[in-house]
């Protein structure tokens, strides 16, 4: 361990709850760990840290221009919208993220949604448990048409690692899979995708999965224009980030059936507002924010992060998403 180093982690409870300890990033510095730190307080904690370690604590420039000791910072996620990277990278700060540690969590979460839109197996659940199936005059009874996905075709808007995973189970489903990525990959690997323009995939598209990283180009693109160019029948399935989507004009589409529904792990402002649109829309499910949170994904993360130290402890900073930036350290 570093004597000098000191270490401040910002936000720490949601990856260690008490089922994922620190270890391999307290033997690095010295370490100080918050499980919440409120805006009022980021300063006040992050004073004299080398190193911040954070997830959803918001890194801007005034905060980031305070603080003359801070040399690295590293995500506890992949998304890095709450960190201004270019404003880092102009004072010297590498800024890393965390990828690819819950690919195979999110895309899990991606069709647990997806298949409780199509079966609804917790409005069934109820029913059985309320009494529905003792007093039924027939073997079977459904609560809503049940959706086969078998044929159906999903539209995969971004074709990254969570993207094509998902395009994986979809196709293991049986359903035809086209996707939308601002770049085209050259190896799209073995699962048969045909890449079409963002309009043509969501008025074809049964399944639109959101799985792509939010930019300042991309909030709120999912909007009242793409969303009257959906199927009625459609689901919309948002494993991404909530600040993609227009809520108002999802809670519309949902409201006057436009779309049949959604699923949504994430949402814009989180914790949700308890005025949220979508919270009385029809047909829209949610998970809160779980998507990355299974215990092995959180462990990759734990993993990730402590060898993102170490390579900046070793002069060598890995992951870094704002090289674009990065001016040599003056007087940091």
């Amino acid at each position: 361990m570093s004597e000098t180093t000191r270490i401040v982690i910002l936000d720490g409870y949601t990856i260690n709850p008490g089922d994922n300890p620190w270890t391999p990033v307290e033997n690095q510095g010295i370490c100080a760990v918050y499980d919440r730190t409120p805006p009022e307080l980021t300063l006040e904690r992050a004073a004299q840290a080398e190193i911040i370690l954070t997830s959803k604590v918001k890194l801007d420039a005034a905060i980031l221009n305070a603080l003359p000791r801070l040399k690295y910072i590293s995500l506890l996620a992949t998304g890095y919208n709450n960190i201004d990277i270019a404003v880092a990278g102009r004072l010297g700060i590498p800024v890393s993220n965390v990828p690819a540690y819950s690919t195979e969590s999110v895309a899990q979460t991606a069709f647990a949604l997806l298949l409780e839109l199509a079966v609804q197996v917790g409005a069934h659940d109820a029913a059985v448990k309320a009494g529905e199936w003792t007093r039924c005059p027939d073997h079977s009874f459904w609560k809503a048409p049940i959706v086969e996905l078998d044929s159906l075709t999903l539209g995969i808007v971004g074709y990254g690692t969570i993207g094509r995973a998902v395009a994986r189970i979809g196709a293991a489903f049986g359903m035809r899979i086209i996707a939308h990525a601002p770049r085209i990959p050259q190896d799209s690997g073995p699962i048969p995708v045909r890449f079409v323009g963002l309009e043509e995939l969501f008025s074809t598209a049964d399944v639109v999965s959101l799985n792509c990283p939010q930019t300042g180009d991309n909030a709120g693109f999912v909007n009242s224009r793409l969303l009257g160019m959906m199927k009625s029948s459609a689901f919309l399935i948002n494993v991404a980030r909530g600040g993609l989507v227009n809520e108002a004009d999802l809670a519309q589409a949902l409201q006057t059936g436009r779309i049949a529904g959604a699923g949504l792990d994430v949402v814009a402002h989180e914790p949700m507002l308890a005025d949220n649109p979508l919270l009385d829309a029809p047909n829209c499910i949610f998970t809160p924010h779980i998507a990355w949170a299974s215990l092995a994904a959180r462990q990759r993360l734990m993993s990730i992060v402590s060898a993102n130290v170490a390579s900046y402890l070793a002069g060598a900073p890995a992951n870094v998403v704002n090289s674009q930036y990065l001016a040599p350290a003056a007087g940091r």
